[in-house]
């Protein structure tokens, strides 16, 4: 069976870290742990949401991309992605699209896209509100240059990408399922 890496990607607050959670609770898909320099939130642990880092202790890792957002370092490193294939042969990582494409560019077609979007953009605000977020640390991502990318789907994902639309969970959940399904199918070297 072929190894495939699952890129979640998409906007804040499209509920990536959500897709990533039902992932490994209903498919027993591990994510890939990246490494960030930003503030814990409530209820993170070290070393199981990320790898909490200072700027200093970020700089020291092998990373296959990293990218400044909202002026916090984000990264995801090879010894984490390495890990994760020796335990299963799906892992999944969550990542803003300027990551999912050196990622593209790094695998190809080793891996599959959810790119995550919502069609009420109030939606993402309140989400953030709800997951405890800092109203400042809100408003600097929905004004950063970053959120605006996200926003859409970078050609450069286009072959990779399954689009979800996120502003349902239920319907998100059947959409995940789906392409769950087909993504075993390929890596089986099945067709349907």
């Amino acid at each position: 069976m072929q190894q495939k890496l699952i890129v979640i990607t998409g906007a804040t607050g499209t509920g990536k870290t959500t897709v990533s959670r039902y992932l490994q609770a209903t498919y027993n898909i591990r994510r890939v742990m990246t490494h960030t320099t930003r503030p814990m939130r409530v209820g993170e642990v070290d070393g199981v949401d990320y790898h909490f880092e200072t700027p200093e202790s970020f700089a020291k890792n092998h990373y296959i991309e990293h990218v400044t957002y909202a002026g916090y370092q984000y990264g995801s490193s090879f010894e984490s992605l390495d890990e994760a294939w020796r335990r299963a042969n799906f892992a999944s990582i969550v990542l803003d699209t300027a990551g999912a494409i050196t990622y593209a560019k790094t695998l190809g077609a080793r891996i599959a896209v959810l790119y995550l979007t919502i069609e009420d953009p109030a939606v993402l605000k309140a989400r953030l509100l709800a997951r405890g977020d800092d109203p400042k640390m809100i408003a600097a991502r929905l004004q950063s240059p970053e959120y605006s990318r996200d926003l859409r789907l970078p050609k450069a994902l286009a072959p990779y990408a399954h689009v979800i639309v996120n502003d349902d969970w239920q319907a998100a959940c059947v959409q995940i399922d789906r392409f769950m399904k087909q993504l075993a199918a390929s890596a089986a070297g099945l067709t349907e």
